[in-house]
């Protein structure tokens, strides 16, 4: 059960929140860090 939630997580990610990975991350805002933190958060448990 929580390992579908977290896929469904990932495919919300994947199609609606933004991606960061062409920018510097030393020089992200802190509500752009909260997303890096959060889809990287979403995939670790996805693929556990």
């Amino acid at each position: 059960m929580k390992k579908a939630v977290f896929k469904f997580l990932a495919l919300f990610n994947r199609w609606f929140v933004p991606r960061m990975s062409k920018k510097d991350l030393t020089k992200l805002k802190k509500w752009e860090k909260a997303i890096v933190a959060w889809r990287y958060w979403v995939t670790t448990n996805a693929l556990d």
